[in-house]
């Protein structure tokens, strides 16, 4: 059994979504279960009890005959802080324990904070990394062979005739980047029939620019219509100034939508080779270039589609990914008992 230490359900939040994907999934070797340890976010009080759940499971894990692993979900800050002492105790109970580390400022907190976040790596057997930037943070702390990159990964969507919108999903705020996709749209001067469709929570309704031209504020979505906005998209969007591996790009290649989106994080390095567009984050000119690029060439956006395919397919689809994440946990599992 392969504990994951998160959350879980119909909540926005990519490394919800990784979670779910897990435990959706079908392998062949591990049977997956979920340990919530955290409630909505900014809600102190449901995290602090779901800290102490999830320190009551683990410690009934490890009073239990086996070694199950315990793979624990982190991102910076308070994520960092809670998750990361639900691992330190799986670690001193005898678990063999998996850090699979999220967040796009990770980085960021791990120079601001590095005896903390020192301190959960070297408790952790293994370390799971969503980019080149992760991993290179991670081994600060932890040897290299203690450390492994696997993208995120998720199923193949089920792609239906494409309409002529533009999707963005995420928070709508700054951080993602709206107030670049609205001026690099209103500059672009979208061919008529084109859309752009903003899906996602609003912490801030100054941010919305309600006389963006042929664009639709929808706010928070289940994932699931997200995914079928994204279905019948002909392209994705995120203009993001901060990401680790979003999970939105790798949902939009599944579901052959071209995808324009920024520098940032691991995102360049899955949309490289001509598999979508990449532009400066905050950039208005250069996203306003991509939008009209991939909006008035036809052709040349099926081109970027095609190859997107062929990488989602052999990089970051679930079957391609998800044996190599049970190989790590189950390899884990056994340096435990050696």
């Amino acid at each position: 059994m392969v504990h994951h230490v998160g959350r879980s359900g119909n909540v926005p939040g990519g490394m919800t979504q990784v979670v779910n994907a897990y435990l959706a999934w079908p392998f062949e070797r591990c049977d997956v279960e979920v340990i919530e340890s955290r409630g909505d976010p900014g809600d102190h009080v449901a995290a602090a009890r779901g800290l102490v759940r999830a320190l009551r499971a683990v410690r009934r894990l490890a009073a239990a005959p086996g070694a199950d692993v315990v793979v624990v979900h982190l991102s910076e800050r308070g994520s960092f802080l809670r998750e990361g002492a639900v691992l330190r105790y799986a670690h001193r109970l005898g678990l063999p324990v998996v850090a699979h580390l999220h967040g796009a400022d990770f980085a960021a907190f791990a120079d601001a904070h590095p005896r903390v976040v020192g301190d959960v790596l070297r408790a952790a057997d293994h370390v799971v990394t969503l980019s080149e930037g992760s991993t290179l943070v991670a081994r600060r702390f932890v040897e290299a062979s203690r450390v492994s990159l696997v993208p995120n990964a998720v199923p193949p969507g089920a792609p239906v005739p494409k309409r002529r919108t533009v999707v963005f999903g995420g928070v709508v705020g700054h951080r993602k980047g709206i107030d670049v996709l609205q001026e690099a749209w209103r500059r672009a001067g979208p061919p008529d029939g084109w859309q752009l469709l903003v899906a996602g929570p609003v912490p801030d309704a100054a941010v919305v620019d309600a006389t963006t031209p042929q664009a639709r504020f929808l706010g928070a979505l289940d994932h699931a219509d997200l995914m079928a906005l994204l279905d019948a998209a002909a392209v994705a969007v995120l203009p993001s100034r901060d990401e680790a591996l979003p999970m939105f790009v790798l949902e939009a290649m599944a579901r052959d939508a071209c995808l324009v989106a920024t520098d940032v994080g691991g995102i360049a390095a899955v949309l490289d080779d001509g598999c979508g567009v990449v532009v400066p984050p905050a950039d208005v000119d250069a996203l306003t270039a991509a939008l009209r690029h991939v909006t008035g060439d036809d052709d040349a956006r099926a081109a970027l589609v095609a190859r997107a395919r062929l990488r989602f397919t052999s990089t970051y689809a679930a079957p391609a990914v998800y044996p190599r994440v049970e190989e790590l946990w189950l390899a884990t599992r056994e340096a435990a008992r050696a």
